[in-house]
């Protein structure tokens, strides 16, 4: 199932029961059903960021025009309601919990917090400098927030607290936990990767790229790390307490006419997808080292992918609207 959106898709993603969402930036939320796409105007103007409601139904998207939506089925009928709104400004990032129900978005300096199940509860964190990218930890009680000379954790109930700074000089725009709790991994704006260790704050230096990274997937339990950034997927390997540090990484389905632009993993197996800037899409078994081809027609960069956890189905979008679901054949 392949359409155009004749949109930007910023985000793709498969909710808990499988079923395929899209962001675009025209401001609509896209969601699959057996018939095709049903549309929802979520958002007046672009919709900057997006990610899996914490029930695991439909997707939270942040737009241009301050908002926070939540986009899901009820019944037969598409529901867009507004959970929060920052007026004047953009939601830059928005992540959510399973685990803890807690929802953070950042608009300009300030995180925000909120609870899926309790309306009253609010939190507001204020950095030094703007908030680029937000992520919970595996249980969903800190925060990690994104800025410029470092990453900020915040424990995500507590109201008044001074934040643990992790430094490191330069903006950091992409902000992940590993899923073990042990790491927290940033993409920089330069085109590097830079990583600390929590026990000690230890850092670690993971550079070599020669694009930006603007996608980061962590499969095999944990086991591995996948980057987008260079002519194949980057993988690193997170065995044992020193992680990454003063280990190799390898580069997985190498293509000298094409970069990798994003990536997908299956959480539990070694299946990675990835997408590139010709348009094509692909998706290897890092263990047996098969690899398929999913898209072979080219098109505008792939700016938006996903994959079912058991690897079946990999979502995705380009920069020109084109959008849909594949089949693999893992």
């Amino acid at each position: 199932m392949i359409a155009d959106f004749d949109a930007y898709v910023t985000a793709a993603l498969f909710d808990a029961k499988g079923v395929p969402m899209f962001a675009l930036g025209d401001g609509t939320a896209r969601l699959v059903t057996l018939e095709g796409f049903v549309t929802v105007e979520a958002h007046d103007g672009a919709v900057l960021c997006a990610c899996v409601h914490p029930s695991g139904v439909g997707m939270l998207t942040g737009g241009d025009d301050g908002r926070v939506v939540w986009t899901r089925f009820e019944g037969d009928e598409i529901v867009a309601s507004e959970i929060a709104v920052v007026k004047g400004r953009w939601i830059d990032s928005v992540a959510a919990s399973p685990d803890s129900g807690l929802i953070a978005y950042s608009a300009g300096k300030d995180l925000h917090v909120r609870d899926s199940k309790d309306a009253a509860f609010v939190r507001t964190f204020t950095h030094e400098k703007s908030v680029a990218d937000v992520a919970f930890d595996p249980k969903g009680r800190r925060i990690a927030a994104a800025t410029y000379g470092g990453a900020a954790l915040w424990y995500a109930r507590i109201e008044k607290q001074t934040p643990q700074m992790l430094k490191w000089a330069g903006s950091h725009m992409m902000v992940t936990w590993s899923p073990d709790g042990k790491f927290l991994l940033s993409a920089m704006q330069e085109n590097s990767l830079h990583g600390w260790r929590l026990s000690d704050s230890k850092d670690m230096r993971m550079g070599g790229y020669p694009a930006k990274i603007k996608s980061l997937a962590f499969l095999s339990n944990g086991l591995m790390m996948a980057t987008a950034g260079a002519n194949g997927a980057v993988v690193w390997p997170f065995q044992g307490a020193n992680g990454p540090m003063g280990k190799e990484a390898a580069e997985v389905a190498y293509d000298q006419d094409a970069m990798v632009t994003r990536v997908a993993a299956t959480p539990a197996a070694g299946l990675l997808a990835g997408g590139l800037d010709d348009g094509r899409v692909w998706i290897c078994d890092l263990v047996s080292g098969r690899k398929e081809v999913l898209k072979a027609e080219k098109g505008a960069a792939i700016s938006a992918l996903a994959i079912t956890p058991d690897g079946k189905s990999v979502a995705f979008g380009d920069e020109d609207g084109a959008a849909g679901v594949l089949a693999s054949g893992f």
